[in-house]
């Protein structure tokens, strides 16, 4: 006969998901009036499990954002306008396009990034559609000495000019025209460590995805080779957990400490999720400094 899951916090039923990343917690409704010692154990459950996950919650745009409020300021998408109505709920509608699939932290390509997201499922395809995450802290930790090293000394280029189509081999159009007509209509470029210290938790942990322009100091050559490297270690199997959706569950995921991809799986079925995001501070690297911006931002239609 098996064990029984036993609870992993005192005063929530959090039961793991996967083995380095991931956990559910059962029995709370985020749309409640929570108490500030159920907020702080569920942001505690966060930053020790980088994503949490909750079923059957009834939450509308405005609950949503109340909810994230309890967590932090919430900062909108610089370039992508919010939902009508709202702060800064973004809507993703894979029929626009809007399918983020490959491995990515949220707007690295700002300084101060966010701190964590909060996800909402409102329309979902009859299959396919999850979404992996992966713990980008215990990838830094399971690098090879010589890497971590290595890593700890190195810096790279951000921006929201990136390979859109990357390795997607039906990439839709209408995803090319959002994404160069909205996403990119003001360019911004930031220099972020490749290793940054967690301002919670004080780990170590890799800054690394799609927003990557290049590391800097090396030609493009050995940037890909070894960004390749780094990125592979995140994304490893053993360091993600994937997520099957139902409607009214909710994600919510420490954005220092993971990389994500939508699956891109499910045809022209329809598919919304629903994005509020808290605010964030610039990492800092090992050595004690703070990521930058480059020269101001610069709009398109300057």
């Amino acid at each position: 006969m098996s064990a029984v899951p036993q609870p992993l916090h005192p005063t929530l039923d959090i039961r793991r998901v996967a083995g380095r990343i991931g956990a559910e917690i059962r029995g709370v409704a985020l749309s409640g009036d929570l108490d500030a010692a159920t907020v702080a154990a569920i942001r505690q459950a966060l930053v020790t499990h980088k994503v949490v996950f909750f079923r059957d919650q009834d939450l509308d745009e405005g609950a949503q954002e109340a909810f994230g409020r309890r967590l932090g300021d919430l900062v909108p998408h610089p370039t992508v306008p919010s939902l009508a109505g709202t702060t800064g709920v973004l809507d993703l509608d894979g029929s626009r396009g809007e399918r983020a699939s490959s491995w990515h932290t949220d707007v690295t390509f700002v300084p101060a990034y966010p701190a964590i997201s909060i996800l909402r499922a409102v329309t979902l395809p009859a299959y396919g559609g999850d979404t992996l995450w992966a713990n980008t802290a215990a990838a830094y930790a399971e690098l090879p000495e010589p890497l971590r090293e290595l890593a700890d000394r190195l810096w790279a280029l951000h921006s929201n000019v990136y390979d859109y189509v990357g390795g997607r081999v039906n990439a839709p159009e209408a995803g090319r025209q959002r994404y160069n007509e909205v996403f990119t209509k003001t360019v911004y470029e930031t220099e972020h460590p490749l290793v940054h210290v967690h301002p919670e938790t004080g780990e170590r942990s890799l800054i690394v995805g799609h927003f990557i322009q290049r590391i800097l100091g090396l030609t493009t050559s050995d940037s890909q080779h070894l960004l390749a490297i780094f990125n592979d270690h995140a994304t490893r199997p053993e360091n993600t957990v994937r997520w099957s959706w139902r409607i009214g569950d909710v994600a919510i995921w420490d954005n220092r400490a993971t990389v994500h991809r939508a699956v891109d799986d499910y045809g022209d079925q329809p598919r919304v999720v629903r994005r509020v995001t808290i605010e964030g501070v610039p990492p800092v690297s090992v050595d004690g400094r703070r990521s930058r911006a480059r020269e101001a931002a610069a709009s398109k239609a300057a």
